[in-house]
């Protein structure tokens, strides 16, 4: 398929915006039973499903922007937040800000304030265990000389120590406190409501305007390093900028939709092969697919064995696995 360009760029681009304007209308309606409504008189299941869809658009648009950001920083196909370890350390710092809230919960009894406190200790504690894996990564990659490949290995090592160390907080929890841990790590937008869409709605919109900015950098960094640095693009203060504001971005994502995978990798890819790889047109492209994808798979993870909901990072991770091994063998055809 060739590249969309001029017109049909902008047609494209404003299809998906109806599309994605109509969805967060239309969604909360679908399921096993369609629920219609009038403005005057809306019905609260309606009412829950909305915030649900506006907070699945939300996250799924951040963490393909995240997707894009590092696929194009690091120039591998492979690179997302997911892999470069940025998600695992999130959910390890929002998993010990759940087991803050439980022994807060348990000692005082619940008591309403601490409740609040809960909240913030798991939002606080996926932000910092994302910026921890940040700077771990980046240290064991080589500090300022970074190399794409030693990235990628030092992001895969500290994404299994973190899965680990989740593991062992599940494990030592009690029963309640593990299931409602381990039904967090598998990605789940049930609980979401309007102060987790107000919560994560500056972030993303910061990073989308961000990464218009550096639009032209990013078309530069694509191309080659050695080429950007010949330009005059500061790649090292570029790369650790980026870097850390697509960090602080999912870390606040993970802390509201826990890890969700794949859509970082899936959604820019199918943006390049539609719009081709001018960053510019690349950003709300990649925001708008990311933002349908995921209000979509999570859609058919409430329905599909309605009355049981499944998470909807399995949806993804469903459709993402196979995506993975193709994206794999398309690379080892094309390094052959």
């Amino acid at each position: 398929m060739f590249p969309l360009s001029g017109i049909c760029y902008r047609l494209f681009l404003a299809i998906l915006l109806l599309f994605a304007v109509c969805g967060i209308f239309v969604l909360p309606m679908l399921g096993r039973t369609i629920y219609f409504f009038s403005f005057s008189d809306l019905s609260p299941i309606y009412g829950l499903r909305f915030n649900r869809v506006l907070v699945a658009m939300l996250s799924g648009g951040g963490l393909a922007m995240g997707g894009l950001v590092f696929q194009c920083l690091f120039r591998n196909s492979l690179a997302t937040p997911y892999t470069l370890g940025v998600a695992s350390g999130a959910s390890l710092g929002a998993a010990i800000g759940f087991q803050v809230s439980f022994l807060f919960s348990g000692v005082l009894g619940g008591f309403w304030i601490f409740d609040f406190l809960g909240g913030s200790t798991v939002s606080v504690g996926a932000f910092c265990g994302a910026m921890f894996a940040t700077f771990i990564v980046f240290l064991l990659s080589g500090g300022s000389d970074i190399s794409s490949e030693r990235m990628l290995l030092a992001g895969v090592a500290v994404n299994f120590f973190f899965a680990s160390l989740i593991v062992l907080l599940q494990y030592i929890s009690a029963p309640h406190d593990a299931l409602q841990l381990l039904r967090w790590t598998m990605g789940e937008l049930q609980n979401a409501v309007m102060f987790d869409f107000w919560r994560m709605f500056p972030f993303v919109m910061l990073l989308f305007l961000v990464l218009l900015f550096f639009s032209r950098e990013l078309n530069i960094l694509a191309t080659g390093w050695e080429h950007a640095m010949s330009l005059g693009v500061g790649v090292v203060e570029l790369r650790l900028f980026l870097f850390i504001a697509v960090s602080i971005t999912v870390g606040v994502i993970v802390s509201v939709a826990g890890p969700i995978g794949f859509v970082g990798l899936m959604v820019p890819h199918i943006s390049r092969v539609i719009v081709g790889t001018n960053h510019w047109r690349l950003v709300p492209v990649t925001f708008l697919l990311g933002a349908i994808f995921l209000s979509i798979c999570d859609t058919i993870s409430r329905s599909i064995l309605y009355p049981v909901q499944i998470p909807v990072g399995v949806m993804t991770n469903l459709i993402g696995g196979p995506f993975f091994l193709w994206l794999l063998l398309k690379s080892e055809r094309r390094l052959g």
